[in-house]
């Protein structure tokens, strides 16, 4: 069940809503009436229901609830048979725990055209209500692996002809003084608290940092990993 007006938007979009419900109460505003201009399109019937009902069903629905048919997680096999473009981008997202930076890193990485988002099965976020709504619905369309083993899985992409890229704090090359990589890249992001793991290091072909200029001495793992998308990747690709 998802809540928040945007979310189902795009899972309506997306043609993954089964079942939409608005709140008796909700006022007939703008964003009432794009969720009613996308079911319509999407051939999706809105029941008007109590408010109470939404309340028992997603904490934090804004007057609209959806129930959703995600799409299947890929697995590792699946990663290796994906039919990428020779420029094609992809974001692992190396034990990111917290499901709100899963959510906007999802959202991030499909606003740039990336292939498909890969997290790990252990000590990482799934994707729960929130971490859906973070996406604003990323989550329905974008391709998500999830897998057990991520260096094995790395090691597979650069078989695969990928240059794998780990976005860290400590390296001593910058994404202005370090030119982004033609051709197949994987961006790998640590987590929140202790950064890239020893055994994903370990696999990245090369470690680049985003400049500070400011007093903080890194940024949160989303913004950090929007910031390197759109400031470093998306541009080489022009």
């Amino acid at each position: 069940m998802v809540g928040g007006k945007r979310a189902v938007i795009e899972s309506l979009r997306a043609g993954r809503v089964r079942e939409l419900l608005v709140s008796e109460g909700a006022r007939h505003n703008q964003g009432i009436r794009e969720v009613e201009a996308a079911a319509s399109a999407a051939g999706v019937r809105a029941r008007r229901v109590p408010r109470a009902e939404l309340d028992a069903l997603a904490a934090d629905h804004r007057g609209v609830v959806a129930r959703v048919e995600r799409p299947r997680d890929l697995g590792e096999r699946d990663v290796v048979s994906f039919p990428f473009t020779e420029d094609a981008v992809v974001v692992t997202l190396d034990g990111v725990v917290d499901p709100q930076n899963l959510g906007a890193a999802a959202r991030s990485a499909d606003a740039a055209g990336v292939a498909v988002l890969i997290t790990r099965t252990h000590r990482s976020a799934g994707v729960t209500d929130s971490a859906f709504r973070a996406s604003a619905g990323a989550l329905v369309s974008l391709p998500h692996a999830r897998v057990a083993n991520l260096p094995r899985v790395l090691e597979r992409l650069r078989d695969a002809g990928f240059v794998v890229v780990g976005l860290d704090p400590e390296a001593t090359r910058s994404i202005y003084e370090e030119p982004c990589p033609r051709g197949r890249v994987a961006l790998v992001v640590g987590s929140e608290g202790t950064g890239l793991s020893r055994l994903v290091r370990e696999r990245c072909d090369l470690l680049i940092s985003l400049p500070m200029l400011g007093h903080v001495a890194s940024l949160n793992v989303a913004a950090g990993l929007a910031a390197a998308l759109f400031a470093w990747i998306v541009p080489s690709r022009a």
